[in-house]
C-alpha cells in the first residue's frame, strides 16, 4: 500500500470512529431513562424483523460476545421488553422475541431520537446522505467478512 493510501485509510477510519463515538454519546443522552443504546439496538432489530432470534444470532449480528448479549437480554427480559422461550426443536437453544411492552419502549425511544437523527440528515442534505450510504454499506459488508 502506498503512503497516500495509508493516509486515506487512516483518515477514513478516524472519521468513522469519531462519528461513531459522537453518535453514540448523543443518542445515549436522548434515550429514555434506563434504556441503553444496546437495549434500543436489540429492540429495534427485533421490531424491524418481527422474527425470533437466538442469543447467538443476536451476538453475532451486533459483534458482541454471547455473554454481553446474555446480559443485555436479561435486562430487557426483566423490563418486560422481550420474551425468552425454549426452542421446541432444540432444548439447548432459546428464542428471543420482542414483547408488546418492548415494542412500545422501542417506539417511544425512536420518537425521542428520530428528531436528532433527522436534524443531522437535514444539516448534511439528503443527497449527500444518499451518496454516502452505499459506501458505508459496502464498508460494513467488507468489515463483517460476509
Amino acid at each position: 500500500m502506498s503512503a497516500q493510501n495509508d493516509s486515506l485509510a487512516i483518515a477514513l477510519f478516524s472519521e468513522l470512529f469519531a462519528a461513531d463515538q459522537l453518535a453514540r454519546a448523543r443518542l445515549s443522552k436522548a434515550l429514555p431513562k434506563g434504556m441503553e443504546l444496546s437495549h434500543f439496538s436489540v429492540l429495534n432489530h427485533l421490531a424491524r424483523t418481527s422474527q425470533e432470534r437466538t442469543p447467538a444470532q443476536l451476538a453475532k449480528m451486533f459483534s458482541v460476545t454471547r455473554g454481553a448479549m446474555t446480559n443485555t437480554l436479561t435486562k430487557l427480559e426483566r423490563a418486560g421488553h422481550v420474551h425468552i422461550r425454549p426452542d421446541w426443536d432444540d432444548a439447548r437453544r432459546k428464542l428471543i422475541a420482542i414483547s408488546p411492552a418492548g415494542r412500545q419502549a422501542r417506539d417511544a425511544a425512536l420518537a425521542i431520537i428520530a428528531p436528532e437523527l433527522n436534524q443531522v440528515v437535514s444539516d448534511l442534505g439528503t443527497d449527500q446522505v444518499r451518496a454516502a450510504l452505499p459506501v458505508l454499506r459496502g464498508l460494513r459488508e467488507r468489515m463483517s467478512g460476509d
